[in-house]
C-alpha cells in the first residue's frame, strides 16, 4: 500500500456564515438518532424486545450505512450541486424516523433503520470535503466546527426529548422530531443549494471527459482502487471503525444502564446524555485548531488514551453518583476527535476523490457502529449490562493502536 501526498486547491472565497449554516444542518442529522437512543428503552419495553433485538435495530442501520459508504461517496463526487445533496440527505434521514413513530412491527423498525443508514451517507461525504476545500488553511478548524454541530444535536436532542416525554408518548415525540429537519432542509436549499465544487484541473478534466452523471460515476468507481492502496486512509478508517464501535455501544447501552440499573427517569437520562455530548461539543473546535498547529495524530492518540482511562474509572464507580460525573469526562475525551480524524483523512487523499474517501471512512465507521450494539447486546443478555463497559474499554484500545501506527503525511499547500 502507498501513501498519497496531496495538495489542496484554493476554492472561491466563502463567508464563514456558510460554515455555521452547514453546521446547523449537521446538527439536525444528529438530532434524529440522538432522540432515538433515548427512546430505545421505551420502544423495547412496549414491543417486548431483548437487549440483542434492541441492539440489532442499530446494527441494521449501521450495516446499511457501511454498504452504501463508498457508493454514496462516489455519487457525491459525481454531482456538482453539493447544497442540493445536503437538503436531500436531511429529508431522507428524517422520513424513516417518522415511519418508526407509526409502526408496531420490529421488522418495520429494521427496514426504517436501514433507510436512515443509507441517507446519512449523503451528508458527510458532501459537507466535510466542501468545507475543507473552501477553507484549506483552516481545515481542522472548520471540519471541527462542523463536527461541533453534530455534538450539539447529540447533546440537546435527548435533553429536549426527555422533557417532552413527561407529557407525550415516545411515538408523538418521534413524529414531532422530524419537523425541524424538514425546515432546515428548505433553508439549506435556499441559501447554499447552488454550492458546487469543480475547481481543480482534475475535476474539470473529469467533467469534460464524462459529461453525464452516470459516466462520471463510472470513472470514479474505476479510480476507487487507488484510494484503497492509500495506507493512511486504510489505517484511519480501521481505527475510526473501532472508535465508533465504542461510541455506538456506549450510546445504545448507557441509557439502558441508567434506566434499569440506576433507576433514572427519562428526564434525568436525557440530562446525563446531554452532559456526555456537551463536553464533546465544548472541546471539538479546540481539538481541531490544535490539530492544525501540532498535528492530527498527537491529538487523537492522547484523546483515545484518556477515553480508556475514564472507562476503567466508570467500571470501578459502579452504581454511584461518580459514574454520572465520569460520563461527562468520557464525552470530553471520546467525541472531540471525530472531526480531527476526518481532517487527517482529507490531508492524505486527492481533492477530486474527497467524497469517496469520506464515504469509505463513514462506511468503515458504520460497520464498527453496527457491530457495537449487537455485540454489547449479546454481552448484556449473557453477563449483565456492566459487561458492556469492559467491551468498550477493549475496543478503544484497539482503535488507538491503529491510529498510533498510521503514517502522518505532510501536506503541501499551494
Amino acid at each position: 500500500m502507498t501513501t498519497l501526498e496531496v495538495s489542496t486547491p484554493i476554492a472561491p472565497a466563502r463567508s464563514f456564515a456558510d460554515v455555521w449554516l452547514i453546521t446547523l444542518g449537521h446538527t439536525l442529522t444528529h438530532w434524529y438518532p440522538a432522540t432515538f437512543y433515548l427512546l430505545l428503552p421505551l420502544i423495547g419495553a412496549e414491543l417486548g424486545l431483548s437487549y440483542s433485538e434492541i441492539g440489532s435495530i442499530l446494527t441494521c442501520q449501521f450495516l446499511a450505512g457501511s454498504l452504501s459508504g463508498a457508493p454514496g461517496g462516489i455519487l457525491v463526487d459525481s454531482v456538482p450541486r453539493k447544497g442540493l445533496l445536503m437538503a436531500i440527505s436531511l429529508c431522507w434521514v428524517g422520513a424513516p424516523y417518522f415511519l418508526m413513530g407509526l409502526t408496531h412491527s420490529y421488522w418495520t423498525l429494521l427496514g426504517c433503520a436501514a433507510l436512515v443508514g443509507v441517507g446519512n451517507n449523503l451528508w458527510h461525504p458532501t459537507a466535510i470535503p466542501l468545507l475543507a476545500r473552501y477553507f484549506p488553511n483552516r481545515k481542522g478548524l472548520v471540519v471541527s466546527v462542523h463536527g461541533m454541530g453534530g455534538n450539539l444535536g447529540d447533546a440537546v436532542a435527548p435533553l429536549v426529548a426527555g422533557f417532552l416525554l413527561a407529557s407525550l408518548t415516545w411515538r408523538e415525540v418521534m413524529i414531532i422530531n422530524v419537523l425541524p429537519g424538514i425546515v432546515m432542509a428548505c433553508v439549506i436549499l435556499f441559501f447554499v443549494g447552488g454550492m458546487e465544487l469543480t475547481g481543480t484541473t482534475t475535476e474539470k478534466s473529469l467533467h469534460a471527459a464524462n459529461p453525464t452523471l452516470l459516466a462520471k460515476a463510472r470513472t470514479q468507481w474505476k479510480d476507487l482502487h487507488s484510494l484503497l492502496k492509500n495506507k493512511t486512509l486504510v489505517m484511519i478508517s480501521l481505527g475510526s471503525a473501532f472508535r465508533t464501535m465504542t461510541q455506538s455501544a456506549l450510546l445504545t447501552f448507557l441509557p439502558l444502564y441508567l434506566a434499569r440499573s440506576m433507576g433514572y427517569s427519562p428526564k434525568w437520562i436525557g440530562a446525563s446524555m446531554f452532559a456526555l455530548q456537551a463536553a464533546g461539543f465544548a472541546v471539538t473546535p479546540i481539538a481541531g485548531h490544535v490539530s492544525d498547529k501540532l498535528g492530527r495524530q498527537r491529538v487523537i492518540v492522547s484523546s483515545m488514551a484518556m477515553t480508556f482511562v475514564v472507562l476503567l474509572a466508570m467500571m470501578f464507580a459502579g452504581d454511584s453518583s461518580a459514574f454520572v460525573i465520569l460520563v461527562a469526562f468520557l464525552g470530553f475525551c471520546l467525541f472531540s476527535v471525530r472531526s480531527v480524524l476526518q481532517a487527517w483523512l482529507l490531508d492524505a487523499t486527492p481533492p477530486h476523490q474527497s467524497g469517496a474517501s469520506i464515504g469509505i471512512l463513514f462506511g468503515a465507521q458504520a460497520l464498527g457502529a453496527g457491530i457495537g450494539p449487537l455485540s454489547g447486546g449479546l454481552l448484556a443478555d449473557n453477563y449483565g449490562l456492566g459487561a458492556v463497559f469492559y467491551f468498550l474499554a477493549a475496543t478503544i484500545v484497539v482503535a488507538n493502536m491503529f491510529v498510533f501506527f498510521t503514517p502522518d503525511p505532510q501536506r503541501r499547500l499551494p
